[in-house]
C-alpha cells in the first residue's frame, strides 16, 4: 500500500504496511528518493497524516499550512 501526501508543500510517499513503512520524497518528474526521516513501526496507516504534520510542523508557511493526503493505492 502507498500513501502520498503534500506535507507543507513537499511531496512525500509512504509505502509498505503497518510496522514496515518506507518514506520517500517525490520529484516533479516522477522520481523518488529515500526520505531522511523514519516512520515508526507502531504508526497505523490512518495516523500517517497526523504523524507527518507533527514531525514537520516547523515547515508550515502561510502558503503551505496543511498536510493533505493526495493519493492512496
Amino acid at each position: 500500500m502507498e500513501f502520498r501526501f503534500n506535507v507543507f508543500g513537499t511531496l512525500v510517499a509512504v509505502s509498505g504496511e503497518e510496522g514496515k513503512w518506507q518514506a520517500f520524497y517525490l520529484g516533479a518528474e516522477g522520481k523518488r528518493r529515500p526520505a531522511d526521516f523514519v516512520v515508526p513501526a507502531d504508526i497505523a496507516g490512518a495516523e500517517l497524516r497526523e504523524y507527518l504534520a507533527d514531525l514537520f510542523h516547523e515547515d508550515a508557511t502561510p502558503k503551505h499550512s496543511t498536510v493533505e493526503e493526495i493519493l492512496r493505492r
